[in-house]
C-alpha cells in the first residue's frame, strides 16, 4: 500500500516552515527534494569514501569507483536497457542532449538535412540542434500540438522526409505534463530509417520507463529531478549508435593510449566520459533510482494520477483560471494564468507567502509560449509526496490571488 505520510517523513525538508506556515513543495518538475537516504549517501561519499575513480588500487578508490560503476547499472536497470555498456554517465539531460548534438549528429548532417522536434521541446532538446543549424545549414522541422496540448504521433511521422536524420522529442512535456506516445513516434521513425532521441527528463520521474520497449536509440535522463543530486545524470545510446559516436569531449579517461602523434580511444561507454566526473552526486543519483525503485514507479504514477485528477476536479470550480494544455492522460503538472491579468510573478510571489513552492516563468520552452500565445505561466508540478491536502492549499491560494488581482 502508497503510505504518502510515511514517504514524506523520509524528505527533511517537508518538515520545515516558509513565512510560518507548513511547506508545500510544487516546484518538482523544476527539481524535486531529496530523501534521507540519498542525503546519507552523500555524506557519507564526501566523509568516509571519497576518492577518485577508475585511477587507483587503494581501498578508497575502490569503494568510490564500486558504487560509482554501481549507479551505470542501477541506470540500466531503471530503464530497462539491454546492457550497462549502453549507459553513459554524465551531468544530465543538457550534456546527454549535446553529446548526441556533437558526437553523433554534427558529423554525418550536411546542409538540407532535417531534425523534427515537437514545439513542447524544452530548450535543451532545441538549443543543441539551433547550433547545427547555425553552424551545418540543418533544418529544424516543427510538429505542433493540438487545442488540448497532444501531440499526435502520426504528425511527427508524418513530418519525416527523404532529408531526416533524427526525431528529438520529449516523452513529458514539462509546461503542459502532456505524455507522448513515443513508442508510437519509434516505431514509425524506425521504418523510415531515422532514429529517435527521447528526452525523458520528465516522464522518468513519473512513470515506469522501458527503453527496449519504446525502441528509442537515444533516452536522457537528470539525476536532480529523480529525487538525486544535482550534476548527475545518464543517457542511453542503443549501441549500434553508440558505435557511430565519436567522442564528445577529450581528456581523462576516456583514451586508451595518447603518444605525440596519435590518440586511441577506450571502448565505449568511457570513450564518452572524460575527466574526473561527478563521483559522490552519481553515487548518490543511483541511490535516489534504487529508492524510487523500492518504492514502484507503478505507485508512484497512480499516487500522482490520484493528484492530478483532484487537481483537475478542483480547478473546475475555478472559472477564472485558465490551465493550459487538458490532455486527457497528462502528468501533474499544471500551468496556469489568472484571467485579469495578473502576473505568473506575482502570483508565484503570493504563494510563496502562503508557503507553496511553484515556478513563475516561461519553463525553458518558449517556443511552445510563443505557440499558446501566454508571455509566461504559474506552474504548479507535482510529485510522489505530494498530497490531496496540498492540492486543496494550492487551490486556496490561487483563491487569494484571484481575490487580490484579478
Amino acid at each position: 500500500m502508497y503510505d504518502v505520510e510515511e514517504i514524506r517523513a523520509q524528505f527533511p525538508i517537508l518538515s520545515r516552515e516558509i513565512n510560518g506556515v507548513p511547506l508545500v513543495y510544487l516546484d518538482n518538475g523544476a527539481s524535486a527534494q531529496k530523501p534521507q537516504v540519498v542525503i546519507d549517501a552523500i555524506n557519507r561519499g564526501y566523509a568516509q569514501e571519497y576518492s577518485n575513480v577508475h585511477r587507483g588500487l587503494h581501498t578508497l578508490s575502490t569503494i568510490s569507483t564500486e558504487r560509482y560503476e554501481g549507479t551505470r547499472d542501477v541506470v540500466r536497470k531503471f530503464l530497462n536497457a539491454a546492457s550497462a555498456e549502453e549507459i553513459i554517465l554524465n551531468t544530465g539531460t543538457t550534456e546527454g542532449i549535446n553529446m548526441v548534438a556533437y558526437g553523433w549528429a554534427m558529423p554525418r548532417m550536411e546542409p538540407g538535412d532535417e531534425i523534427v522536434l515537437s514545439i513542447m521541446e524544452h530548450h535543451a532538446n532545441i538549443v543543441p540542434w539551433h547550433f547545427l543549424r547555425e553552424r551545418q545549414g540543418v533544418v529544424i522541422k516543427w510538429v505542433d500540438v493540438d487545442a488540448n496540448g497532444d501531440l499526435d504521433p502520426q504528425a511527427v511521422i508524418d513530418a519525416i522526409g527523404p532529408k531526416t536524420k533524427l526525431v528529438a522529442v520529449t516523452h513529458m512535456s514539462n509546461v503542459l505534463g502532456t505524455v507522448v506516445d513515443v513508442k508510437a513516434i519509434c516505431d514509425g521513425a524506425r521504418a523510415r530509417g531515422v532514429p529517435v532521441l527521447v528526452d525523458g527528463s520528465q516522464a522518468a520521474v513519473h512513470m515506469p520507463v522501458d527503453v527496449q520497449a519504446i525502441g528509442c536509440d537515444f533516452y536522457a535522463i537528470t539525476g536532480h529531478k529523480l529525487y538525486g543530486p544535482s550534476g548527475a545524470g545518464a543517457i542511453y545510446v542503443r549501441s549500434e549508435r553508440m558505435a557511430e559516436m565519436r567522442p564528445f569531449m577529450g581528456g581523462g579517461d576516456m583514451i586508451d593510449r595518447v603518444t605525440r602523434d596519435t590518440v586511441t580511444y577506450n571502448e565505449p561507454p568511457m570513450r564518452f566520459e572524460a575527466g574526473t566526473p561527478s563521483i559522490v552526486s552519481t553515487i548518490g543519483m543511483g541511490v535516489a533510482l534504487d529508492w524510487m525503485m523500492g518504492v514502484g514507479m507503478d505507485d508512484i504514477a497512480a499516487h500522482e494520477r490520484h493528484l492530478r485528477n483532484r487537481a483537475i476536479e478542483r480547478f473546475k470550480g475555478l472559472n477564472w483560471l485558465n490551465v493550459q494544455g487538458n490532455s486527457a492522460g497528462k502528468g501533474a503538472i499544471f500551468s496556469l494564468t489568472i484571467e485579469g491579468g495578473a502576473h505568473a510573478h506575482d502570483i508565484s510571489t503570493v504563494l510563496d507567502k502562503k508557503g507553496i513552492a511553484v515556478r513563475a516563468g516561461t519553463h525553458c520552452a518558449m517556443p511552445l509560449m510563443d505557440h499558446l500565445g501566454v508571455g509566461a505561466t504559474c506552474r504548479a508540478s507535482f510529485g510522489l509526496y505530494n498530497t490531496e491536502a496540498e492540492v486543496d492549499r494550492l487551490v486556496d491560494a490561487l483563491e487569494l490571488c484571484h481575490e487580490l488581482f484579478g
